[in-house]
């Protein structure tokens, strides 16, 4: 199983229109997804302050930042195998 990590803050519409693309889009028997509040430690601020949304592939690092669409986020994920 792959492991991603949805890097957002509370009060993003933008991170909620990646939320439920990836719900409707990742097949939850092969990739999980857990939602970082980038707002509880500086250093994620500093980093992703600007960008959010960012899927991080947990296993090597790779970085998805908004836009993406359907297509883009599984393009992402087909390229990561």
């Amino acid at each position: 199983m792959r492991h991603f990590l949805l890097m957002s803050t509370s009060g993003c519409h933008l991170c909620d229109e990646a939320i439920e693309l990836i719900v409707t889009s990742l097949d939850p028997a092969q990739h999980s997804v857990d939602e970082v509040d980038i707002a509880e430690e500086d250093a994620l601020v500093e980093r992703y302050g600007v960008r959010i949304p960012v899927l991080l592939d947990e296993a090597s690092g790779a970085e998805l930042g908004w836009p993406f669409d359907r297509a883009g986020l599984l393009a992402f994920i087909e390229g990561l195998k």
